[in-house]
């Protein structure tokens, strides 16, 4: 699965050795992401996958993610594993890159919106005609 989403917070890296002896090591982050409704995630790596991971707070990653739940004591914990990581960087106004790679092209991809696009339209105060009350509720 993939999330996209800026890094908010960076938690301090967990370390320890496990009951048979073997060191362990994990980081967690808090993801927000995009949207109208954007949502936060905390989303970890473990072990080598600490070491392998640049993730860095205040940019914007596209995560390759696995979900797992477990249940302890009759209740239930879900995990967010990270392995993989892609810093997605910002292009210049009305350039996108193809999906296919080469060069960027002008226009390329979604059509860009009107300038008027979302601009509430111009009130009319015009006065109703005179006599005209039955659209009153009393």
């Amino acid at each position: 699965m993939e999330l996209e989403g800026k890094i908010i917070l960076d938690l301090p890296l967990q370390s320890g050795t496990s009951k048979a002896g073997n060191p362990w090591k994990k980081k967690e982050w808090v993801l927000e992401t995009f949207g109208n409704y954007p949502k936060k995630v905390k989303i970890q790596a473990f072990g080598d996958r600490v070491d392998n991971l640049r993730i860095e707070t205040g940019k914007d990653y596209r995560l390759g993610i696995d979900i797992e739940s477990r249940e302890f004591n009759g209740r239930w914990y879900t995990d967010v594993s990270v392995y993989s990581a892609q810093e997605l960087v910002q292009q210049q106004p009305g350039y996108q890159q193809p999906a296919y790679g080469g060069e960027p092209q002008p226009g390329y991809g979604q059509p860009q919106a009107p300038a008027s696009f979302g601009a509430a339209p111009a009130p009319n105060f015009t006065a109703a005609p005179a006599g005209n009350d039955e659209d009153l509720p009393f």
